[in-house]
């Protein structure tokens, strides 16, 4: 059985943040006021600043450890994956792509932490590590339009040029190319860490048993 102990350090502290940054920023974003949904994008992007500088803290203090290394990956699926829930709610993408880049994300968080928690060795792709990019990089896209086409002073002067980026059409190309990247590279993580799933079966049938 695992033993997680709690470390609030730096990194985890910021860990931490990120993740209860996630829930203002969905309600931000959510509301009626343009001038919350501003709001929300500036939470996001603080909340997205705390992966990379936590990252960086424990490198630099020497402050890594199992919690870190579960919760900070934890983190960012967390964050991404309400992002997109929002999204969806809003209408702005389809619900059914979203649940499964979600439902592979988390899988491969699972799988990732279990292999840190047993010290193996979890092989990442630079595919996959594409495949996240991407994710970010529509999150964003998405986010930023959708905060201007709310602002009024932005949407009158660039409404017509917001439109045509937030085209369902161009909307569903995005999340599609997003999608079936998670499928492949969710192919590829399985593959590549069978024997991380060999393990993980092993100690689940002898539970069973």
């Amino acid at each position: 059985m695992f033993k997680l102990e709690l470390q609030l350090n730096l990194p985890n502290q910021l860990t931490l943040l990120r993740v209860l940054l996630t829930p203002v920023f969905a309600a931000l974003l959510l509301s009626a006021s343009s001038l919350n949904k501003q709001f929300s994008l500036v939470v996001f992007i603080i909340a997205a600043l705390t992966d990379w500088y936590d990252g960086w803290a424990a490198r630099k203090l020497g402050y890594i450890s199992r919690w870190g290394k579960f919760l900070d990956p934890l983190a960012d699926k967390i964050l991404s994956s309400v992002a997109l829930l929002v999204y969806a709610h809003l209408g702005l993408i389809d619900a059914w792509m979203v649940w499964i880049v979600i439902a592979r994300d988390f899988l491969i968080t699972g799988l990732r932490s279990y292999a840190e928690f047993k010290d193996q060795p979890f092989i990442t792709s630079k595919t996959a590590q594409a495949k996240t990019f991407g994710q970010f990089v529509v999150i964003y896209y998405i986010l930023i339009l959708y905060v201007g086409r709310n602002v009024p002073v932005v949407y009158s002067n660039f409404g017509d040029t917001i439109d045509v980026l937030m085209h369902p059409q161009v909307l569903f190309g995005m999340m599609l190319l997003v999608t079936i990247s998670t499928v492949g590279t969710a192919i590829a993580y399985l593959y590549d860490n069978r024997k991380v799933l060999r393990d993980l079966y092993g100690i689940l049938h002898t539970t069973k048993d």
